[in-house]
């Protein structure tokens, strides 16, 4: 039975409860061994020259694979230096955790998005990056509508200025349908499903922020597009998420690499872990 550690931060797993468990159990019963650690627990680094993952300062038996359910690319990276096969890989958590990189690899491939302007927070002075109003910035490492600020007007840009810090920020025009936006949720090279979420009282549409949501389908223009996206990455499970143009169309907003599956289960009754973990065990056995 292949052995496989569920990482998450100690705050994460009292949260996610209800999810890991059920991560666990699918894990059981498609035969894998999978156990909960806790990121606090481990000590990631170098010891005596060697690439070292400790357990309470400990050595530990490393497991076959691993699901990272923290945003800390570095962790990847250590744990396949080891061997250790990362869902998502260090690439993806990488990529994905930095709104800027994401934006510059999606425009390699040519996928629609808004207009998008990189800089950092030591950069930024009293007057706008963008002299038209309103505007949105965002924590190029901010994660689930965190760390956004939508600017209407200068005065507000004034206050958003003294809390700024000096980290890199992504800047954007807001013309799109505010409010409303359409979460993809991918498997492999699978689309399993999209939900359309909407606020009518907040710019930003995320569930867990009040916002509702509706089981979405594609056109199959819209799902052209999104395989676009698909075949040019190895994701493990992860959200691809699109504001609404004016005009209805799709326009990429992020890939989120540790995604979750409130919004998908709360529509539908697809159970994406049990695709998640069925991709996980045959990766596992196709290159064991």
């Amino acid at each position: 039975m292949a052995n496989g550690w569920l990482i998450y931060s100690s705050e994460d797993a009292i949260e996610n409860k209800e999810y890991i468990d059920w991560f666990i159990s699918e894990a059981n019963k498609q035969g894998l061994y999978l156990q909960l650690i806790l990121r606090e627990e481990l000590q990631v680094g170098v010891v005596q020259n060697v690439y070292s993952v400790l357990i309470d300062e400990k050595e530990s038996t490393l497991p076959n694979f691993a699901v990272v359910r923290t945003v800390e690319p570095i962790l990847n990276k250590q744990l396949e230096q080891l061997g250790v096969h990362v869902f998502n890989s260090s690439i993806i958590s990488e990529l994905c955790n930095h709104k800027s990189k994401t934006y510059f690899e999606m425009a390699r491939l040519g996928v629609p998005m808004v207009d998008t302007f990189f800089i950092n927070g030591k950069n930024l002075t009293e007057k706008p990056p963008l002299s038209n109003h309103p505007f949105v910035i965002k924590e190029a490492t901010g994660r689930g509508g965190k760390q956004v600020y939508f600017i209407k007007d200068n005065d507000e840009w004034l206050t958003f200025l003294l809390k700024c810090s000096p980290i890199d920020y992504v800047i954007q025009s807001t013309k799109v349908q505010i409010g409303k936006d359409l979460r993809v949720f991918v498997v492999g090279k699978e689309i399993v499903g999209a939900v359309l979420r909407e606020s009518n009282t907040d710019f930003r549409a995320n569930f867990k922020l009040g916002g509702s949501a509706n089981l979405y389908q594609l056109s199959e223009g819209e799902r052209a597009l999104i395989m676009s996206i698909i075949k040019h990455f190895d994701f493990g499970m992860v959200g691809i998420d699109f504001l609404i143009g004016l005009d209805g169309e799709l326009l990429f907003n992020e890939i989120e690499d540790v995604v979750g599956s409130r919004t998908l289960s709360a529509v539908s009754d697809i159970n994406i872990v049990e695709k998640y973990v069925s991709f996980i065990s045959k990766t596992i056995k196709r290159e064991s």
